[in-house]
């Protein structure tokens, strides 16, 4: 979510354009202007809740920057914990959804929610992009956005090419942000499909490869 992406921005004196909510919003941090928003159209996004509701998930609804539940419960509160997120209960999400939404996350069970995305990827394919973010968070964005669409928008607006990015991953949903950069980095602890596209491997994220990855940068140029 960008209101948890900014705070943090700001902190580091970045004026940048942030990629936000999977690629789905790229946003000024200063004005707090998205520059682009590409959302779940409403009828699809009403049928993947039924879908991930039917299955037993609960279902985080993101709308105008904010995050909606049907109600307060265990996965929700472990999840806006994690960001330090306001929840917004509403009761049924299904009557009460009236806009586009951002994204949706179903929260669950890490092999549960694998059965969730085999099932639903088929069904969906061509009208959502259906990707895990961590093992418990299996999100659901319009097929025209990634992380990879987002960093090109980035890219066509401030004038760099693949060839000039690296970008760094680790997790299944960094598949199409490691395909546009011409330079793909993943953390020792990344999934097997990431550690196979990458060019190069630091050290974990426990172990703070991207840093050193930054820090080795910096210091060729010094």
């Amino acid at each position: 979510m960008f209101r948890s992406v900014r705070p943090y921005v700001l902190q580091a004196g970045l004026d940048d354009p942030v990629i936000c909510y999977q690629g789905a919003v790229v946003a000024d941090p200063v004005t707090g202007e998205f520059l682009r928003h590409v959302p779940i159209p409403r009828p699809v996004a009403l049928e993947a809740i039924d879908a991930c509701v039917a299955a037993g998930f609960h279902v985080n609804c993101y709308v105008d920057d904010l995050l909606y539940v049907a109600e307060v419960t265990p996965e929700a509160r472990a999840y806006a914990d994690f960001q330090d997120l306001e929840i917004r209960p509403v009761g049924d999400l299904h009557a009460w959804l009236a806009a586009d939404p951002t994204k949706l996350v179903a929260v669950g069970d890490p092999d549960a929610l694998d059965g969730l995305e085999a099932e639903l990827k088929p069904r969906f394919a061509g009208r959502l992009y259906i990707s895990k973010s961590l093992p418990h968070f299996l999100e659901f964005a319009h097929p025209d956005v990634s992380k990879g669409a987002g960093l090109q928008f980035v890219a066509e607006r401030l004038g760099f090419t693949p060839a000039e990015t690296v970008a760094c991953g680790d997790g299944e949903n960094d598949r199409e942000l490691l395909d546009w950069a011409g330079f793909a980095v993943a953390v020792a602890n990344a999934q097997p499909e990431i550690l196979a596209r990458a060019d190069l491997v630091v050290p974990s994220v426990e172990d703070e490869g991207v840093a050193a990855l930054l820090e080795a940068f910096l210091d060729s140029r010094s």
